[in-house]
């Protein structure tokens, strides 16, 4: 008896693995090329026929903004230009801190590590004195919001992280003469125009 329900089993195996050997070298319409088809795409067997297809990037759309004045207007104008003018410092700054927490990680040298630090400080520092040193008060402003929105701590904690809370001090003093607060957080409903700007500017595509 119990041959015989192995002897079932063996044919109802060999039943389907026909089955599905049948189905797969089934016989498939392909669609009829022109002359002008020329560019190799991937397919896909839909029903017996072989359907065509390419993968597409996906395509954003988004709304026109209306103003309610000429004045909202250029308020916008001058807010996207001072966004789009500090962002790559951001993104650099994003970049040079990771790169430095990823280079930390992996020596226990609390000497190396001081010295890892004081590359990435001077770095950063140079940047500064080279470009950043020619903001405007409001570029400034926005840059320290856009560094927590990229870094995900604001510049003083980045400071206080690697040069110690008294440089940040001093460094938080200097900066609130000129009108600038390295404590600045950014917040996505608060700076929702800054966030509109930075989604529709490309830098994430």
């Amino acid at each position: 008896m119990k041959f015989y329900r192995l002897f079932i089993l063996f044919i109802v195996i060999i039943a389907s693995r026909n089955a599905m050997a049948q189905d797969k070298y089934a016989t498939v319409k392909m669609p009829v090329l022109g002359k002008n088809d020329t560019i190799r795409v991937a397919g896909t067997a839909v029903d017996g026929e072989m359907i065509p297809w390419i993968p597409l990037h996906e395509v954003v759309i988004y709304g026109t903004r209306i103003f309610k004045t000429p004045g909202d207007r250029a308020a916008y104008n001058r807010l996207r230009y001072n966004v789009m003018k500090v962002m790559p410092y951001a993104l650099y700054a994003k970049r040079r801190y990771e790169q430095l927490e990823r280079d930390i990680a992996v020596t226990t040298d609390k000497k190396q590590q001081k010295e890892l630090v004081k590359q990435c400080d001077k770095e950063i520092k140079d940047m500064f004195n080279r470009e950043i040193k020619e903001l405007t008060i409001t570029q400034g402003q926005i840059l320290t919001k856009l560094i927590d929105r990229e870094v995900g701590r604001t510049t003083y904690e980045i400071v206080k992280e690697t040069k110690g809370g008294f440089t940040a001090f001093v460094y938080q003093s200097v900066a609130r003469v000129v009108g600038h607060n390295l404590k600045s957080t950014y917040d996505v409903q608060e700076d929702r125009d800054i966030e509109s700007i930075i989604i529709s500017s490309g830098y994430y595509q």
